[in-house]
């Protein structure tokens, strides 16, 4: 595993001779991070919750039985590994039928708030700032991992993000080297095929451009003004649009739009919008609030996360906005 700075030793002795404060501050150092790792495993911001609350239930448990070979934390990992395992072992699994765009296939896909992942790594020169690097987090790497059985997903992030050796990832799962290092190829070769286009290109950083704030902005007035026409100009001629958890995809701005039209985008009769500009993943996001005629407040209606390509939307996907409040830190009305 990538170098970290280790918790001090007498904490870690401390709370696996059965301290329970120092096992809590151990908890919380490590509690974000692991948040992260569960999350990139399931795919849910709501179950990576459950997990991770699991890891530190089996971890408390299970504390005479570090025997210092790795660092606590990497001890940490495992456990929380194993814990998302058995959590993919009761969760139907739903291949994704479109390679090119899993999102539409994952029914319980979730975006993961940026002022949370800013918790994990406040500034980049952090070691635990590659655990939170755009091109690992962001929603169509998160979605492709999704696909993958859940050996390899646990390989790929341990090999490719956690960056532990191919023994240390044998040992985790109870495999040989050379089957740890076939299934990483699959894994591999199953990623290329669900990852977006020309996405080297495009991998999101955590500081937004200019062109991109302008966009957004531009997004934002043409949502609170039910402009369908602006919004026809902001999206590439080849943009997807998804809405999980349904299933339905559309392709081409010309299908978005008229599919936005004919749900009542922009008409009286559906309401206006107010939008708050939002970041999850490492990507632009607008939490839109919809006021239905008759309305006094304008209630949680939707986040859209936005993806930009060569300066146009590539990709909208729209995700109810309720059960994301509370990590958005976002209020249910205004």
């Amino acid at each position: 595993m990538r170098n970290q700075n280790p918790a001090p030793s007498s904490v870690v002795a401390a709370a696996t001779a059965g301290d329970e404060e120092a096992f809590a501050s151990l908890a919380d150092r490590y509690r974000r991070e692991l948040h992260v790792h569960c999350y990139r495993m399931l795919g849910s911001l709501e179950d990576s919750e459950d997990v991770a609350q699991e890891t530190f239930l089996r971890a408390w448990r299970k504390r005479s039985s570090f025997q210092g070979r790795s660092t606590f934390r990497a001890w940490l990992y495992a456990i929380a590994t194993k814990a998302c395992l058995d959590a993919l072992e009761r969760r139907r699994r739903v291949p994704a039928r479109h390679p090119a765009r899993p999102l539409a296939e994952i029914p319980w896909l979730q975006p993961y708030p940026d002022r949370l992942l800013d918790a994990v790594a406040p500034a980049d020169e952090e070691p635990e700032a590659e655990l939170i690097r755009g091109e690992t987090i962001e929603l169509a790497f998160i979605a492709a991992i999704q696909v993958l059985p859940p050996r390899q997903r646990a390989i790929l992030i341990a090999r490719d993000v956690l960056g532990w050796s191919a023994a240390d990832s044998a040992a985790l799962l109870g495999m040989s080297v050379a089957a740890v290092n076939s299934a990483l190829q699959r894994a591999r070769a199953t990623m290329r095929k669900h990852v977006p286009r020309r996405r080297q290109e495009w991998a999101p950083g955590t500081d937004p451009t200019q062109a991109e704030l302008e966009l957004l902005q531009r997004y934002v007035e043409a949502n609170d003004q039910g402009d369908a026409t602006a919004m026809l100009a902001l999206l590439r001629e080849d943009a997807l649009f998804t809405m999980p958890p349904h299933p339905q995809c559309r392709v081409g701005r010309e299908e978005i739009v008229a599919g936005w039209v004919s749900g009542g985008f922009g008409s009286d009769s559906f309401g206006t919008f107010r939008s708050v500009p939002t970041r999850v993943n490492r990507q632009p996001a607008v939490a839109g609030y919809l006021r239905r005629p008759g309305d006094s407040s304008y209630r949680a209606f939707s986040l859209d996360v936005l993806r930009i390509e060569e300066g146009l939307l590539a990709e909208v996907i729209a995700f109810p906005l309720e059960p994301l409040l509370e990590p958005l830190g976002l209020p249910s009305t205004m």
